[in-house]
């Protein structure tokens, strides 16, 4: 009898609304290691920057829990120094797949991306607090293969913010060891990248329409400083641990993030009248010298802002 009935049939039957079947996929990646000038500010100074496909940070990857990640890391032989990847999402062997990749060679692995979260990814060449303060980071984002829920509803718009200690001596990484010599957060690889309140030169800004649902993946890719991540002017509605639905706190103001780690939090703006919120990491050291972001809730905000794939603002 039973095994003429169908899927949705069986769902109607229990008195479910619906069953989602998620096809597990194969997912390439590919990233080219890039020794390159970058501006570090809005100013457009400039910065001897080690980077993923050359910029701070790399692109964002995002898949399906369950996915297989297919990656290479190409390290061109213009490149003096070796590099590397480690993928925080990543359960594999740190001497095999997380191994340097020497100028001209490449790298090539597979892994499953079997746990739901936001996570960080770097290179794990030595001197490897240098090549992350350099720039080499990024994420990725493994979303639930169950979707969206009540406990872990569909944000309107979404963005990504990576922030990082800048070091103007890049070549001095005894000073970074011992956490001398840092001048400025980046956010997203730029001091005040989006706070045109404290830095008349920035011209980006974070949008949403008010009373939107905003979540902000966020990742501390500092090399020693742990962040305070509060929003000004706002609460953190729902705060979701290295980016799983299962880790979820509610009505937060302050979110304690230790080096490497990752989360999710949503902000849900008043619905009544614009308003702004600025996310700063509450510590005044990092807040003052760039890591303070705008995230202005209007009426007319840019419908494509926050949406899609490209949640990381250029």
């Amino acid at each position: 009898m039973y095994n003429k009935l169908s899927v949705s049939t069986i769902a109607l039957a229990m008195g479910l609304a619906s069953i989602q079947v998620v096809q597990a996929k194969t997912v390439e990646v590919t990233m080219t290691a890039m020794e390159k000038m970058i501006e570090i500010d809005n100013k457009g100074t400039q910065y001897p920057a080690w980077t993923f496909d050359g910029a701070i940070p790399g692109k964002v990857v995002r898949v399906t829990e369950g996915d297989i990640v297919d990656f290479t890391l190409i390290n061109p032989e213009t490149n003096k120094e070796s590099h590397a990847m480690d993928f925080h999402a990543a359960e594999v062997d740190v001497l095999g797949e997380f191994a340097p990749v020497k100028p001209g060679e490449t790298k090539h692995f597979k892994f499953k991306a079997k746990r739901a979260g936001v996570w960080m990814y770097h290179c794990g060449a030595s001197v490897m607090a240098q090549h992350i303060a350099r720039g080499m980071y990024g994420v990725i984002i493994v979303d639930p293969k169950e979707g969206y829920s009540k406990n872990f509803p569909k944000p309107d718009r979404e963005y990504v913010l990576v922030q990082g200690q800048y070091f103007p001596d890049a070549d001095n990484y005894k000073a970074m060891l011992k956490n001398e010599g840092s001048e400025g957060s980046l956010i997203n690889g730029k001091m005040f990248r989006y706070d045109p309140v404290h830095d008349p030169n920035a011209s980006l800004v974070l949008q949403s329409k008010p009373g939107e649902r905003v979540r902000i993946h966020y990742v501390n890719a500092n090399i020693n400083d742990s962040v305070a991540l509060h929003p000004i002017a706002g609460i953190w509605d729902r705060v979701y641990l290295n980016g799983n639905p299962r880790n979820q706190l509610v009505d937060m103001a302050t979110y304690g993030l230790a080096v490497s780690e990752a989360v999710s939090v949503d902000i849900v703006s008043p619905a009544d009248k614009p308003t702004n919120n600025a996310i700063v990491d509450h510590r005044m050291s990092a807040a003052l010298r760039g890591a303070i972001t705008v995230l202005m809730n209007k009426p007319d905000a840019d419908p494509k802002a926050g949406k899609g794939d490209d949640m990381i603002v250029h």
